[in-house]
């Protein structure tokens, strides 16, 4: 038996239990830095299977890291496990952990044969944009990606979308602070934080037409007053920005903070914005890898197509300093998409199920393949952080 049919064959033997976890992650959502259920699940799964784990690692207490074989060429499979609030697992990370645990796997039957230090590295918080931070990122700060020199995963979405146009992002937090009054006797002694937060808004949506086609503003109004009878004296709010490149990103940040400056200025309000500082970084993912990737995953019948998806996520900054591959397979959901609760249920129906063993077995298919490819191997070798 070749090491492509040793990897199918153990997915084959795993594939009830990859299911089984990815069912029960949809059942238990846990959002980001809360996804304990989650971490343990997966850790209590890979050391069943004979990997090193190390849970609670990095100073983030819902990460891991689990390591099987000794060789030289060592890849990382990240494995996403983090719900959205409200929405559950609207964004299918329960098949994005699953498919990870499966082609880990599969791969440590092969890797001392192959040269190869196979790591699944647990990665909380990707949905978390902001002053909180993707886990990815600290993870990568504090050298958990060190030594690695591929990296990949898989992630559901309608379509099969092999090098995903996914670009940068970056939130914060906005807080504007008045002073309170009577709303009906005595108004004018008060400082109205709600209109400078109406202010900022409206700024924001004129700014629209001097924005890039594919740069985005989006946010909430987390507070907007106490009272109907009472001026608020703090209004808050969460605003994301996103642009093609992180340069763009700056460009465009930069001007919607000057909209929130306005609202200050018109209305007396102090100004505080917080986080933003560690944003997405736009994917440069690998085109060999991804070409790899793709021409496994059409061995088990995808058909890709190339598709908008102006999208983010903490992977982006991995791509930046290691050769990563962020692929997408189908699950049949359209008209849903990804963050709509109708995809939510989509991620357990049978399509949902085939994607975690079409994404576990392209993912250690393409392991195998570039470890046994010379030159490919040597490029890698040659590109560790």
């Amino acid at each position: 038996m070749d090491a492509k049919q040793a990897t199918q064959s153990q997915i084959a033997r795993d594939r009830d239990r990859l299911v089984a976890l990815s069912h029960r992650l949809h059942a238990h959502p846990e959002i980001g830095w809360e996804e304990e259920r989650a971490c343990g699940w997966l850790a209590e799964m890979l050391a069943d299977a004979g990997f090193a784990v190390e849970a609670g690692c990095y100073e983030l207490p819902t990460a891991f890291v689990a390591r099987a074989g000794s060789g030289p060429l060592h890849v990382a499979i990240c494995a996403e496990y983090d719900a959205l609030p409200e929405i559950g697992h609207a964004c299918g990370h329960n098949i994005i952990a699953a498919s990870a645990v499966g082609a880990a796997v599969a791969a440590a039957q092969v890797a001392d044969e192959l040269g190869l230090t196979i790591s699944v590295i647990g990665t909380p918080a990707e949905e978390i944009l902001g002053s909180q931070s993707g886990g990815k990122i600290l993870l990568l700060e504090r050298g958990a990606f060190n030594g690695v020199h591929a990296a990949m995963m898989v992630h559901p979405g309608s379509t099969n979308i092999l090098e995903p146009g996914l670009i940068a992002a970056t939130a914060f937090e906005v807080e504007y602070t008045g002073r309170t009054a009577h709303a009906g006797a005595s108004p004018h002694l008060g400082v109205n934080a709600a209109d400078a937060l109406v202010v900022a808004q409206t700024a924001i949506g004129l700014l629209r037409q001097q924005l890039r086609p594919t740069d985005r503003v989006h946010g909430i109004v987390t507070k907007g007053g106490d009272a109907v009878n009472v001026v608020p004296a703090q209004t808050t709010a969460s605003y994301g920005v996103r642009a093609s490149v992180l340069d763009d990103l700056v460009d465009v940040r930069d001007k919607v903070f000057r909209c929130f400056e306005a609202g200050a200025l018109a209305t007396g309000a102090t100004l505080t914005i917080s986080g933003g500082e560690r944003p997405y970084a736009e994917g440069r993912w690998d085109p060999e890898l991804s070409a790899v990737f793709g021409r496994n995953a059409e061995a088990l019948g995808r058909v890709f197509e190339a598709a908008p998806m102006p999208a983010s996520t903490d992977m982006g900054n991995i791509s930046h300093v290691i050769p990563t591959i962020h692929p997408m397979l189908g699950i049949d959901s359209l008209p849903a998409v990804n963050h709509q609760p109708e995809f939510t249920a989509h991620t357990i129906t049978e399509a949902g199920d085939r994607a975690i063993v079409d994404g576990a077995t392209a993912l250690a298919w393409t392991i195998v393949d570039i470890a046994a490819n010379a030159e490919v191997r040597e490029r890698l070798l040659q590109r560790a952080p």
